[in-house]
């Protein structure tokens, strides 16, 4: 976008943050309930889930236009999700190398490029974390090869990133960093931001 529209602008008053009480913590999130002031001026108490970690999503691209998923029982939904290598990175710790070391933890892979494509909010109205969304290419295997922790049970898959698209707007894939990233590296493709032999192999 090479100037921004008029109406994509901040309108009214922001929220007030008053004085705030932790009210959970643990090593990955926090909760905490403010006493706050609504852009109405109404008093209001807002409970935010503060996240000491940003998200991060990779988006491994080969040359023939096929990409890796990580499949995994997920606890929140209580379901099965494909999903692209991702993870999280401390919030004091450059994106960019979590991202290197999410990808050869889950899938054993490294990449010679790094695109940063997509930095978002996730779940803004209740939560504070950022997301940072890769495309990797050049990839071979990793030196330290696949690591999951004691928590993970993981497979892995390399399929067409025409399949993976499909899926997701099929809604088979329903993870969020996905389906975002998949439909930003569609648009890539298509708008001439990528390689044209890459963009034709992905588009199939």
């Amino acid at each position: 976008m090479m100037a921004k529209p008029a109406w994509l602008r901040s309108h009214g008053k922001p929220w007030v943050r008053g004085p705030g009480a932790v009210v959970y913590d643990n090593p990955w999130i926090s909760v905490t309930e403010y006493a706050a002031t609504a852009p109405t001026g109404a008093p209001a108490r807002y409970g935010l889930v503060g996240f000491k970690n940003y998200a991060i999503a990779i988006l491994p691209l080969y040359d023939d236009g096929s990409t890796v998923l990580v499949g995994q029982n997920r606890f929140p939904a209580a379901d099965y999700s494909w999903e692209l290598p991702e993870g999280g990175g401390p919030v004091d710790q450059d994106p960019l190398e979590s991202a290197k070391r999410e990808l050869a933890e889950e899938t054993g892979l490294q990449a010679a490029e790094w695109h940063e494509v997509m930095r978002t909010q996730l779940s803004n109205s209740v939560t504070d974390e950022l997301m940072f969304g890769y495309l990797a290419l050049g990839l071979s295997r990793a030196r330290a090869g696949q690591e999951m922790d004691d928590t993970e049970a993981l497979e892995v898959a390399r399929v067409p990133f025409r399949e993976a698209l499909d899926a997701a707007l099929a809604g088979e894939i329903k993870d969020m960093l996905t389906v975002a990233m998949l439909l930003k590296a569609y648009h890539m493709a298509r708008e001439g931001l990528l390689a044209p032999a890459l963009a034709r192999a992905m588009l199939g």
